[in-house]
């Protein structure tokens, strides 16, 4: 999930040069000279390194290619990791970056036909579905019991990865590493909520006090009063959300990305909601057959909670933001809100801060002269559909995954690879590049206590307990690269203009449930899915799903009472955890 940033990454510490042969002596530079700090020793980072220099003996010399998108920490495997890799193990490997849904589209290819494209991807977990019931990528269970024993790191530590549950199948078994991790929340301007002539207007315009929103009515109430009442600070004009709607690919994952959810569309149930998921696909408990999105086979996709999602997603586009910020896409979303006119934003993923936190000297005007942030993030708001114990969020967990088509030798040299950029050797380093964790001893270490109050509360969230109410998609979506292409042609329907936001997903849910019937049949034919294949309900009306656990009815009042919490207090029980 998710997602590519098209932004340079200069890596500090680069050591020039690589040695043509692998030893201690050049694991030791790496060590002393960039992997610091870590939560080992550096006698203990040099054991580690010396398992992955005699592991590694087989295929010195080898040269491998793997693929994943561009957000910074990648562009730091990419750019200094790869010759780290070679010089400790002799292995080259070329690490090559492209756009999210390039990555999705190769491994769709490979998968399809069988040819070895890449030895190796960094891809979401948000295909466990489609790896666990296709079996066309390698079980890295069954490979690190087996197979791949001797190419498996000792110190691993599958326990201190803070993904791995979304990286397991429905069977149990685990089919991908996570390499980059991180979480879709709210973001604002903390020293414009501070303000008390803000406060004071907007206590006495809404009836409640200005801070982080609760609910989307809340989100609304602050979104109209920064774009229609404040206007203008320090005189620049100002906006109270900032989101994108170009009719692209990323347009699909910023609904599938649990928008849909949080508005309350789903079940109740975490990871993923039981039966109905973020998706709007339903699945009983206990099965592994998808029964079906549209509303009349008991799915959500088109249910009055993800009309009333898409709605709200197209009107505060148009209301609120700033202009132009409908004809933008994923990746020109992100220099928009670095200007600094944008008061809020309720889908922002963690995977920006690292450019968040640039100095003002690289045009980011949300930190002060002494490079402090001026914002915060938080948990987003939830729509009125919403209930207790439903999901409350995405999380992206970008993924090594290692398709059966790719030679074992290929596999495993990349296997290696994954392990080293992974490794507690050089996670913190890394963290501290990308700010994407993996590691619960990573996040925890003593460094991002220090710069903690320099990243506006990621460390602070990643060290509580609530980030597990982040999840990435789950097991509901039987075939990824298949679904995932329908969304966001749909939703581009409704920026243009095209379609309401029903018809819209009524459009979508149908063509979900046409595609997922011919997964069923080449199921029950040909057995591709693993016999975990979609089985569809048969159409029922509205009106039955409404009182049998299907889709939530339309509710009387959509925008019930705004309410906000303070964000020092949040922060405090976060800390308190």
């Amino acid at each position: 999930m998710r997602r590519v940033l098209l932004c340079a990454v200069a890596a500090s510490a680069v050591i020039a040069g690589t040695s043509a042969y692998a030893d201690e002596a050049a694991a030791q530079k790496w060590i002393d000279e960039e992997f610091q700090p870590s939560v080992l020793s550096k006698e203990e980072q040099l054991d580690e390194m010396k398992w992955f220099i005699q592991a590694a003996e087989p295929f010195s010399g080898m040269e491998i290619n793997v693929l994943s998108e561009g957000i910074p920490t990648h562009g730091y495997e990419s750019d200094v990791l790869t010759k780290a890799f070679e010089d400790i193990t002799g292995i080259k490997v070329n690490h090559q970056i492209l756009g999210e849904g390039e990555v999705v589209q190769a491994v769709q290819t490979q998968m399809q036909t069988k040819r070895n494209l890449y030895d190796g991807y960094v891809n979401d977990s948000d295909l466990i579905g489609t790896h666990s019931r296709l079996q066309l990528a390698y079980n890295l269970t069954e490979q690190m019991a087996g197979d791949w024993a001797a190419t498996t790191s000792p110190t691993l530590d599958l326990d201190d990865f803070m993904g791995i549950q979304f990286t397991t199948g429905p069977d149990g078994n685990l089919y991908q590493l996570p390499d980059q991790q991180f979480a879709n929340l709210y973001w604002f301007r903390k020293d414009w909520f501070d303000r008390e002539d803000l406060q004071a207007a907007f206590k006495e315009k809404y009836g409640y006090d200005l801070g982080v929103p609760v609910n989307w009515s809340a989100y609304e109430d602050i979104a109209e009063f920064f774009s229609e009442d404040v206007k203008e600070i320090d005189g620049v004009a100002i906006y109270g959300h900032m989101d994108y709607g170009k009719r692209a690919p990323d347009l699909g994952w910023r609904m599938t990305d649990a928008w849909l959810s949080m508005a309350g569309a789903g079940s109740k149930g975490e990871p993923n909601g039981v039966p109905i998921d973020e998706w709007g696909i339903r699945m009983e408990e206990g099965s592994c057959n998808p029964a079906g999105a549209s509303v009349s086979r008991g799915g959500a996709a088109n249910g009055p909670a993800a009309v009333y999602a898409i709605r709200k997603w197209d009107e505060w586009l148009r209301k609120y933001a700033p202009p132009g910020a409908a004809s933008y896409d994923f990746y020109q979303s992100l220099p928009a809100l670095a200007q600094g006119n944008v008061a809020q934003q309720i889908f922002w993923y963690t995977a920006f801060t690292a450019d968040m936190v640039k100095p003002k000297s690289e045009g980011n005007n949300t930190v002060d002269d002494e490079g402090m942030p001026l914002w915060r993030m938080a948990p987003s708001p939830h729509g009125p559909y919403w209930e207790k114990g439903q999901k409350v969020g995405y999380q992206d967990v970008g993924s090594w995954t290692f398709l059966k088509s790719t030679p074992s030798d290929r596999a495993q040299a990349a296997w290696l690879y994954a392990q080293f950029v992974t490794s507690k050797t050089v996670d913190v380093r890394k963290s501290h590049v990308g700010l994407t964790f993996i590691r619960d001893s990573s996040v925890r270490h003593e460094s991002f206590t220090e710069r903690a109050p320099k990243l506006g509360g990621l460390v602070e969230f990643y060290r509580s307990p609530d980030r597990t109410a982040w999840s990435p998609t789950g097991v509901n979506v039987p075939d990824y690269p298949k679904l995932a292409q329908i969304w966001w042609q749909q939703i581009g329907d409704v920026n243009s203009g095209a379609f309401t936001p029903q018809e819209a997903m009524d459009r979508l849910a149908e063509e979900m449930d046409l595609v997922m019937a011919r997964m069923q049949r080449a199921d029950e034919a040909q057995n591709v899915y693993g016999g975990c294949g979609p089985r569809l309900n048969e159409e029922q009306d509205a009106e039955f799903w409404y009182a049998n656990g299907g889709a939530k009815p339309p509710l009387e009042n959509e925008k019930p009472q705004g309410e906000t919490v303070n964000y020092d207090e949040l922060v405090a029980r976060w800390a308190a955890n």
